[in-house]
Formats: C-alpha cells, sequence, structure tokens
C-alpha cells in the first residue's frame, strides 16, 4: 500500500526554498507520494495569483508533486484559521497519513498545542477587535491562555494546521520542516539561495524585473514561466473592482461577505478619487480595520463573493485535481473507493451550474485579464514518466 504526505501551499511563485520543503517532506516523511493541497488564482493575503493555478500545477509537478489539488477560493483567501481549516480537511479527505509544513519552530509539540488548543478555544471575544490584526489578536490569545510566545508567521499557522488537524477523527501526523531563509515578510531579504516569495514578487514586479537576482532563488522553471506568462497583480484588477464598486448599489455591496459596519457606505464615499489600489487602500484604511482585513474585502468585492457563496461553498467541499504524476494516478486509484469527497477531474456543464459555480466565476476574472481560459476545456496536468 502506498503512503502519502500531504503539503498545503499557495506557491505564488515557486520557489528554491518551496523544493527544498517538498524535498525534506519526502524525505523525512517516508511518503511513497506528496500531495499537495494549491491555492488557485487568488490567494491569502487577498488579491490575485501572480501567475494562474495550472502554472503553479505544473511548477509543483515538475518539483517534486506527485498530487496537485485545488484549494477553492472560499478557503484560500481567509485568516490563517479559516485557511487551515479548509485546507487541512482536503488534504485528509486525499488520506494523507502525514501533513508537513513549514516551521521556524521544529522541536514544538504541535500534535498535543493542537488538541490543547481545541480545549481552551471557545471564547470569540478575543478576536473582535477589528484595530489589531488577527494575528495579533491569536498571539494574545496564545500568550494569556497557554503562555506561548508566537514571533513567526509559520509558527502561527502550524498551530492552526495543528489545531484543525486535532478536530478531524483520524488526525494526521504532523511534520514541520524547519523554515529556512527569508522569512515571510522580509520582502527586500535573501539568504544565500532562498528568498520569500513576497520578495520575489518585488524583484518580479520591479521595473525593470531583477533577473539577476531572481536566478539565484528560483528554479529555471519558474524563470521561465514568470518570463512568458501574463502576470497578474492588484494594478490589473483595479479597474474591474472600481467598476463593481460604482455600479454597485449600497443594498448588493452589503450582500458580500464580511462587508460590516458600514463598510460599504465608505467604499463608495472614497472609490472615485482613488485610482489604483494602494490609494484606495490608503483612502479606506482607518484605526478600526488592518490593511489585511480591507485587501481581502476588496477581493470578495471583485469577485462578487457574497456570505451566501461562502456559506453554501463551506456546506458542498470537494476535490478538484489539477494534475498528477504517475504515482499521483496511482494514490488517487488506491483511494478512489475511499474518498468520502467528490472527485473532479473534468468540467462539465452539471459542475459548472453546481459545486463550481463559485470557483468558475472567481476564474473568469482571471480568464478575462489574461486571455486563458482557467476551467472549460481544462485537464488535470499529466507529468511524463522520466
Amino acid at each position: 500500500m502506498l503512503t502519502a504526505c500531504g503539503i498545503i501551499a499557495e506557491y505564488n511563485p515557486f520557489h528554491k526554498g518551496h523544493r527544498y520543503q517538498m524535498q525534506q517532506a519526502r524525505q523525512q516523511s517516508g511518503a511513497d507520494v506528496i500531495v499537495v493541497c494549491l491555492s488557485g488564482n487568488f490567494v491569502e493575503r487577498g488579491g490575485p495569483s501572480l501567475i494562474n493555478k495550472w502554472q503553479k500545477t505544473q511548477l509543483a509537478l515538475a518539483n517534486g508533486a506527485d498530487l496537485v489539488v485545488e484549494l477553492p477560493t472560499a478557503y484560500a483567501v481567509e485568516p490563517a484559521d479559516r485557511f487551515a481549516q479548509g485546507a487541512v480537511k482536503l488534504v485528509a479527505a486525499l488520506g494523507c497519513q502525514t501533513l508537513a509544513f513549514g516551521s521556524e519552530e521544529v522541536g514544538f509539540d504541535y500534535q498535543t498545542m493542537g488538541h490543547r488548543l481545541n480545549q481552551v478555544m471557545n471564547d470569540h471575544t478575543f478576536f473582535v477587535d477589528y484595530q489589531k490584526t488577527y494575528a495579533t489578536q491569536l498571539n494574545e490569545f496564545y500568550q494569556q491562555r497557554l503562555g506561548l510566545s508566537i514571533t513567526q508567521p509559520n509558527h502561527l499557522l502550524g498551530l492552526s494546521y495543528a489545531q484543525a488537524n486535532d478536530q478531524l477523527s483520524q488526525p494526521m501526523r504532523l511534520l514541520p520542516i524547519l523554515r529556512i531563509g527569508a522569512g515571510h515578510d522580509q520582502n527586500d531579504q535573501m539568504h544565500g539561495k532562498f528568498a520569500s516569495a513576497s520578495a520575489i514578487r518585488k524583484m518580479m514586479t520591479s521595473n525593470p524585473p531583477q533577473w539577476e537576482r531572481l536566478r539565484e532563488v528560483a528554479p529555471g522553471n519558474t524563470l521561465d514561466i514568470l518570463r512568458n506568462a501574463p502576470l497578474v497583480t492588484w494594478d490589473d484588477c483595479f479597474a474591474l473592482l472600481k467598476y463593481r464598486i460604482l455600479t454597485s448599489s449600497i443594498k448588493q455591496l452589503q450582500q458580500i461577505y464580511q462587508m460590516s459596519e458600514g463598510l460599504e457606505y465608505r467604499l463608495k464615499k472614497v472609490i472615485r478619487q482613488s485610482h489604483d489600489f494602494t490609494e484606495l487602500l490608503h483612502n479606506l484604511k482607518t484605526k478600526r480595520y488592518t490593511y489585511a482585513r480591507l485587501q481581502r474585502l476588496c477581493t470578495y468585492v471583485l469577485l462578487n463573493i457574497t456570505t451566501t457563496d461562502i456559506n453554501q461553498a463551506y456546506q458542498h467541499p470537494y476535490l478538484r485535481v489539477l494534475g498528477f504524476s504517475d504515482m499521483g494516478r496511482k494514490w488517487l486509484n488506491q483511494q478512489r473507493q475511499a474518498l468520502t469527497l467528490p472527485l473532479i477531474t473534468n468540467m462539465n456543464a452539471k459542475l459548472a451550474s453546481g459545486l463550481l459555480h463559485l470557483q468558475i466565476q472567481v476564474d473568469d476574472v482571471i480568464t478575462l485579464l489574461t486571455n486563458c481560459e482557467q476551467n472549460f476545456g481544462r485537464h488535470p496536468i499529466i507529468k511524463s514518466k522520466e
């Protein structure tokens, strides 16, 4: 019987640190198959992925993944706890015995702490202060209830994975992989051949792109795609976002997910004097809301995602296959009878109007901006045997 190790990722874009993590996950877990649950065309911080989900899948397969499934946008564009809840459920549903993730604290007992978190995290009064980031409030909660001081973003995300994993009927083994090189938010720093994805995005979108530095930190196949693919940033999406805000009524904006406390009126007030996305965020910003909160909200507005859409998506999870190797195909065949969620490999009219309705609505924005169809006529990428 084959065994599998899961990884939850954005690959925005794929870099040498990701490749190292994948290699270590395979080696340390002893798994036959590496399964990646991958954010699609929009990512956790709120905004478009620099390259599309098919290009990210291609890079994941080329660098060691055996099976890539999509993390739907309903889960992917969320704070750490909800992001983790959705992704961990999908990895577990695919039958993975192990979940590997990057962390600065590899000696930390995530398995035990996940259980402790579920015992104490019933006090939601900690998480209602919009003047603080969710991460800050969560860290304060950890300090007061558990005596933990969390200073690294990957450690925080690892705890979210641990908590979600503990809620499963059959929790997976947790495997923290030492994160080396630049941290998640270190936009300008490089450590040898490793840099964060945010640093790489900054190198890529500078004018001109910093190709010499990029060659040091990104695999050659990532550079090939970055050179030739249509790249998408908030600058490309802003006109669509502005149109959505201008042409939506207050009542329509009130239906958008996470729209609260009069933010719809503030959007209407500031949109006409905002000439780009950065200016819009600046004009929206108050002490009450963080930039992260506002950026995700703008993503929901751009994509016309309502509270009803999110509730329905949470009630109807699925497994959308984006690509696989020969070992990935064998894993799917081994697990097929045991799967409890719908397994989707190809698009059809029933799926388009049902399970995948919201995802198509989301991806159509990228189709429009890049003239590259994201769903219809697309089939899983199959990695050829080496």
